[in-house]
């Protein structure tokens, strides 16, 4: 699965995660650092759940859970229109 940033879109990480920028309606979008990494790693080719599971970073959560909230966040994306296939 392959995703990019929608045409107007731009993202800049921050010290807590990261910041997307939609410039076609003015309105930011903040991700915590886990959800920069999933970011990241779907912008990468990943899959949400190889994303997932790279963003647990070593924590001790189920890999269901974090290809769920992968999952979640691409969803989020998507329907804001900030990710495009």
């Amino acid at each position: 699965m392959s995703i990019t940033l929608a045409e107007g879109v731009s993202v800049a990480e921050t010290d807590s995660g990261a910041v997307l920028l939609d410039e076609r309606s003015g309105r930011y979008w903040q991700l915590n650092a886990a959800g920069a990494r999933v970011l990241n790693r779907l912008l990468s080719g990943d899959t949400p759940a190889r994303a997932g599971i790279v963003a647990a970073n070593g924590a001790s959560v189920p890999a269901e859970r974090t290809e769920a909230d992968a999952h979640a966040l691409l969803e989020k994306l998507r329907q804001a229109g900030l990710v495009r296939r």
